[in-house]
C-alpha cells in the first residue's frame, strides 16, 4: 500500500501528540489554602512546567491532616502544599514526609524551614489570630469592644461570638494551643469553659467567623488578622482587635509525601514554592511570608500584631495535638456546625 505524504504527516503528528500526552505528569496535591488562590498558583507554576498538571484536593487543615494520617500505608497524595506547620511536624514524626532541600531554600528566613538537613518541610507564610469585631452589629447589641481574650468570657457576649472548630480548622487549633500556652493547661481549659458559654457556634473554617462578622451575621468572629484586613478593605464595618495577652500563629508549609511515584515533578513544585515569585503571590493573601524583604504593608493590618505573636511552641502543639483535640471535642463539640 502506498502511503501518501499527508497520511504520513498526520501519523507523525499523532505519534508526537501521543508522546506529549504520555509525558504529562499528574500531581495530586493536598492543600488547605483558600480555594480562590489555587488556580493562580497552578497557572504560574505551569508557565515554567507546562507538562506537570496539578490536581488539587482542598479541605480544611484538620480534615487534610486526618486524611494523610489515614492514608499513611497507601499514600494518595504526591505533595502537601499549604498545610499548618504543626500538622507537618506530626506527619514528619509518623514518617509520612520525604525530606528534600529545594533549590533556593537558603534564601528563606530560617524559622520557616524544618531544622533537619535535608528539611522535611519548608514554610510559605504565616497567619496570626485576631478578633473581628463588627462595630455596627455590636452597637445594636449594646456591646463594647473586648481588649483581651479574657474579656470574651464576660456574660454580655453570650451568643455573640463565633470561632473555628480546632478539629477542622488550623486557625481553631492555633487558638486552642496558644491559650494552653498562655494560661497553662488547667487555666487554658478553664478559659475555654468560660468562652464556650458565649459561643454561638463553632465553624469548620478558620476564615468563616470573620466573614460572618463582616457580613453582619454575628458581632464577633475569632479568626485571623489578614482575613479581617481583607474584609475591612472591602468595606466591612470591622475593627480588628489584637488581644492584650498575645496571639497564636502558625505557618503554612509545603512537603513531599514519602513514596510518591512522581518524585521529580514533586521536587519541581516544591522548588517553585520557595521562589521569590511564589512568595510574592503568598503576600497577596498573607502579611508574613518566608522570603525576607518580600512582604509589603497590608492595608488595615492591626498595629502591634507582629509584636503580639507568642513564642509559639510548635513541638508542644504537634506532640499534644491528638490529646488536645480529643479533650476539646469531649467538652465543646455540641455547638459545632454540621459538616
Amino acid at each position: 500500500m502506498k502511503l501518501t505524504s499527508t497520511f504520513l504527516t498526520t501519523l507523525a503528528a499523532g505519534v508526537m501528540f501521543a508522546g506529549m500526552a504520555a509525558a504529562e505528569t499528574n500531581l495530586t496535591v493536598y492543600t488547605a489554602v483558600e480555594a480562590e488562590d489555587l488556580a493562580r498558583y497552578a497557572e504560574t507554576f505551569n508557565e515554567s512546567y507546562p507538562d506537570i498538571k496539578i490536581n488539587w484536593v482542598r479541605d480544611s487543615t484538620g480534615i487534610i491532616t486526618a486524611k494523610l494520617l489515614a492514608e499513611r500505608d497507601n499514600p494518595q497524595a504526591d505533595v502537601i502544599w499549604g498545610l499548618a506547620a504543626t500538622s507537618l511536624l506530626l506527619l514528619k514524626s509518623e514518617g509520612i514526609l520525604e525530606a528534600y532541600a529545594p533549590e533556593g531554600v537558603g534564601e528563606l528566613d530560617s524559622k520557616f524551614v524544618d531544622a533537619d538537613a535535608p528539611p522535611a518541610w519548608v514554610g510559605m507564610d504565616a497567619w496570626v489570630a485576631a478578633v473581628c469585631y463588627n462595630t455596627v452589629e455590636a452597637e445594636k447589641a449594646g456591646l463594647t469592644p473586648p481588649t483581651s481574650w479574657q474579656d470574651l468570657t464576660d456574660p454580655k457576649y453570650k451568643g455573640h461570638v463565633i470561632m473555628p472548630n480546632p478539629n477542622s480548622s488550623g486557625t481553631g487549633f492555633l487558638d486552642v494551643s496558644s491559650w494552653l500556652q498562655l494560661f497553662g493547661e488547667d487555666g487554658g481549659w478553664e478559659y475555654m469553659d468560660g468562652l464556650h458559654q458565649n459561643i454561638a457556634r463553632y465553624t469548620h473554617s478558620g476564615s468563616k467567623p470573620c466573614k460572618l462578622a463582616a457580613a453582619g451575621e454575628i458581632p464577633i468572629g475569632i479568626s485571623f488578622a489578614f482575613r479581617g484586613a481583607k474584609s475591612k478593605a472591602a468595606g466591612a464595618p470591622l475593627e480588628i482587635i489584637v488581644p492584650s495577652e498575645g496571639v497564636g500563629w502558625d505557618m503554612e508549609a509545603t512537603a513531599i509525601v514519602a513514596g510518591t511515584a512522581n518524585l521529580e515533578a514533586a521536587q519541581k513544585l516544591v522548588d517553585f514554592s520557595v521562589t521569590k515569585q511564589a512568595n510574592e503571590m503568598y503576600n497577596t493573601g498573607y502579611a508574613v511570608v518566608a522570603y525576607p524583604g518580600i512582604a509589603k504593608p497590608v492595608e488595615h493590618f492591626p498595629e502591634g500584631l507582629l509584636e503580639a505573636m507568642i513564642d509559639n511552641d510548635f513541638e508542644f502543639a504537634a506532640n499534644n495535638r491528638a490529646a488536645i483535640l480529643k479533650e476539646w471535642q469531649s467538652r465543646y463539640d455540641g455547638k459545632s456546625e454540621p459538616k
